[in-house]
């Protein structure tokens, strides 16, 4: 079976959507089937090279509108690639409606081709965009085989997935085994850190720094936190400037900007808590909650409505779940396993028990093995 993945970008780009085609195309690699890869390239030119020995097939990219990128040879190079290759099967990423412009096209003279439709996120934030490509997201709904959706809490909560429900399967996103194997070096970082704040309940939170991960309310939550806590923000963003000036004259809370992988393992595996404070359903999933769950950390969320987050985290058993945007249930929730060793500990064994059972690369494999074989 040939199969062609189409992706807004592929590795050496990092990000959500691009990981979860990398960790797609591993698997199909690992399932037999032939595939390539055909995204946007980062700069003006086409370009094509393999990663890791896929075929990956860039268009380049001139600008970028409200989060869309645009190329002048992206149809003519998708066509190309089409005519050459043949596939079987596409698997289309969305949203990327500048590329399924393009691909419906093809599809419409192509009956045969299956179409898989890896839902990532409703678009919520362009809701002009949005309405614009109504009939295009309904005709993709309409020729897919398959949806796959990252979560069930995504597919009730989304009245375009709740629509086809009877096509979507639920494929949760992995965390690579990079992420998780931590080297000695990572565990005595961890200990070091843990000496220089001993006595105190560490938490720690990882995310960009925009408004739907709800950085503020952990700021705002740890001003009603004891001193006996110390709370780690990693990450940056256009909203790091506030989230500091917000968090003036609280000495609990330290900004550690954007860390490498090595001090992120060594944070997890320092910390006690991990703060997930994400408020909207922009956090379709939440792989760094997933990641921590790795570690044995019990985790603080927020409840929304249609996101993935409560289906990773589970409220009473992996962690506790707050009122969106409710800062001093944040901060309640916070204390309360501060305060409980053992209940941290039984969340926390629940955590790594629940990761190894949903999110890692080898059950994303054998569900993708199993979205081959049926169609």
């Amino acid at each position: 079976m040939k199969v062609l993945q189409i992706s807004n970008y592929y590795p050496p780009h990092i990000g959500g959507i691009e990981q979860v085609a990398h960790d797609c195309a591993q698997s199909l690699g690992l399932c037999g089937a032939e595939h390539k890869v055909f995204c946007f390239n980062h700069e003006k030119i086409d370009a094509r090279y393999e990663v890791e020995g896929v075929d990956v097939i860039r268009a380049g990219c001139f600008a970028k509108v409200a989060s869309q990128s645009l190329s002048f040879s992206y149809g003519r190079l998708l066509a190309e690639t089409f005519r050459q290759f043949e596939p079987d099967v596409v698997i289309f990423h969305y949203p990327n409606p500048f590329a399924a412009h393009y691909l419906k096209k093809l599809l419409k003279k192509r009956n045969k081709c299956k179409l898989v439709l890896w839902w990532h996120l409703d678009i919520t934030k362009q809701k002009f965009i949005a309405k614009f490509f109504k009939g295009q997201t309904k005709w993709l709904l309409s020729r897919a085989e398959r949806v796959v959706a990252t979560s069930p809490n995504y597919i009730e909560g989304s009245d375009w997935l709740k629509s086809v429900a009877g096509k979507c399967t639920v494929i949760p996103c992995p965390v690579s085994a990079g992420r998780l194997t931590c080297l000695e070096e990572a565990r005595a970082a961890a200990a070091a850190l843990r000496e220089e704040n001993a006595g105190k309940v560490i938490c720690f939170a990882l995310g960009r720094h925009v408004p739907y991960k709800g950085m503020e309310y952990l700021v705002r939550a740890s001003r009603l936190l004891g001193e006996d806590y110390a709370v780690w923000v990693g990450g940056s963003g256009p909203l790091t400037d506030e989230l500091k000036k917000l968090a003036e004259g609280d000495k609990k809370v330290q900004f550690l900007g954007r860390i490498s992988d090595d001090e992120v393992k060594a944070r997890l595996c320092a910390c006690d808590i991990f703060c997930f404070p994400s408020v909207t359903k922009n956090e379709a999933f939440g792989i760094a909650l997933a990641e921590a769950m790795a570690y044995a950390k019990p985790a603080v969320t927020f409840t929304i409505p249609g996101s993935g987050v409560n289906y990773v985290s589970r409220d009473g058993v992996t962690g506790i779940e707050c009122p969106n945007g409710d800062a001093a249930a944040f901060a309640a929730a916070i204390e309360k396993l501060g305060g409980d060793g053992a209940l941290r500990a039984r969340y926390g064994a629940n955590a790594e028990k629940r990761f190894a059972e949903l999110f890692t690369f080898e059950a994303f494999k054998n569900k993708v093995a199993e979205l081959i074989k049926e169609l």
